[in-house]
């Protein structure tokens, strides 16, 4: 599972019935210095992930998910997502070892 913030939505015109009743979701992921306490903006460089929320997470909240194969595993039916919204989190918490 991987960290990530809500940067933006996904507005589908028409939509494979395996999406209803849920939302895509435009994901930052984490990056080492938003572990060690960095602002959210200005964004971290890198990928953004687009991610299958039916959990109802909105705009700047910190999500934890998980990508691949095991983004499908809760369902009972196909589903063509990449990715999977697992948690809402209220809280990080992180002390890195010393060196």
């Amino acid at each position: 599972m991987r960290l990530g913030h809500v940067i933006g939505t996904v507005t589908l015109h028409t939509a494979d019935e395996a999406l209803k009743g849920g939302n895509l979701l435009v994901v930052q992921p984490f990056s080492r210095g938003h572990f060690a306490g960095a602002p959210m903006l200005p964004l971290a460089k890198g990928n953004t992930v687009v991610v299958y929320d039916n959990l109802g997470a909105g705009l700047g909240q910190v999500i934890g998910f998980t990508e691949g194969a095991e983004a499908t595993m809760p369902f009972t039916y196909p589903i063509p997502i990449d990715a999977l919204n697992a948690a809402l989190i209220d809280s990080v918490s992180y002390n890195p070892p010393a060196a």
